[in-house]
């Protein structure tokens, strides 16, 4: 039982940052109909920006968070506006692929720039934490936690009772008749990305401070993948709390099964929900898009 109970917070812990993740995900796609497939690799810029800020000047954790907060949204708004922008009015298949070759350059960059060595983010929390009986949470990932609870009621209000978030979701319905009704799309479209920007900033600088830096944390990004089509890709909601089911799977099945499924359990998830539920546990059976 300990050994569960063990097993099942870690696997917690892991999975509130795919939640965060995937709210990116699921964000950009239900205000653009667009799968981002460098949100992962975001993340992983700006937790390296964060190391580069935190060595030169020695912040306290919340102002190098604030910092971060600005610059991932400064990131997000220029993505949507170098890169995304001139794709509107094209198919969709065309901006998932410049997602794609962006998510490439953003890698080649980082090692460009800091290297290929994993580094530690230096913060004040560092490995400090609370120990609950035989489980130990560090600090930064009770933040997550508490972090990823804000978001999901924060992201609530805002789709539900703010004017901006109104029009993104009837963007997200019908994009012509937005238009047609005055909304200005392309502000709503760089919004989405700045906000997904901001919540993988913070998520990145969240998981480097537990689990340090790599060129290769941009497979976090890939692994919260299952997390959006288990919990429905147009569904913030949905998202969050898949992560966080996906998280405890692979930690379960890796220690009660075998090593090497904690890899592959989340996109063994992928499969069954294809052929059981394509529209995910939280998402809309029919998404009428123009």
């Amino acid at each position: 039982m300990d050994y569960f109970i063990l097993l099942t917070v870690s696997g917690i812990s892991i999975g509130v940052i795919y939640g965060l993740i995937g709210m990116g995900y699921a964000l950009i796609f239900k205000a653009t109909s667009v799968v981002n497939f460098a949100q992962g690799e975001v993340m992983m810029l700006i937790s390296y920006m964060a190391f580069s800020i935190a060595s030169s000047w020695s912040l306290p954790f919340w102002s190098l968070l604030g910092v971060c907060v600005v610059l991932s949204g400064v990131v997000g708004l220029l993505i949507e506006r170098i890169f995304i922008r001139p794709m509107l009015g094209q198919d969709v298949f065309s901006t998932v692929m410049v997602t794609i070759g962006m998510a490439v350059m953003i890698r080649a960059v980082v090692v460009l720039i800091w290297g290929a060595d994993p580094m530690v983010l230096p913060t004040d929390i560092g490995d400090s934490g609370v120990e609950f009986g035989m489980v130990f949470l560090y600090t930064a990932q009770i933040y997550a936690i508490g972090f990823l609870a804000v978001c999901v009621f924060g992201m609530w209000a805002f789709l539900r009772f703010s004017r901006m978030g109104v029009a993104m979701r009837a963007t997200a319905a019908r994009e012509t008749t937005a238009l047609l009704m005055g909304i200005n799309v392309t502000r709503v479209y760089a919004l989405a990305w700045a906000i997904a920007a901001v919540i993988a900033g913070v998520s990145g600088v969240l998981l480097g401070t537990i689990y340090g830096l790599g060129p290769d944390m941009w497979t976090q990004g890939l692994r919260a993948f299952p997390a959006v089509i288990l919990g429905g890709l147009d569904s913030v909601f949905g998202a969050a709390i898949s992560g966080i089911l996906i998280g405890v799977l692979e930690n379960l099945s890796e220690g009660y099964i075998g090593h090497g499924l904690k890899e592959i359990s989340g996109f063994l998830v992928i499969l069954v929900v294809l052929m059981i539920r394509p529209y995910g546990l939280f998402g809309t059976p029919e998404i009428e898009r123009v």
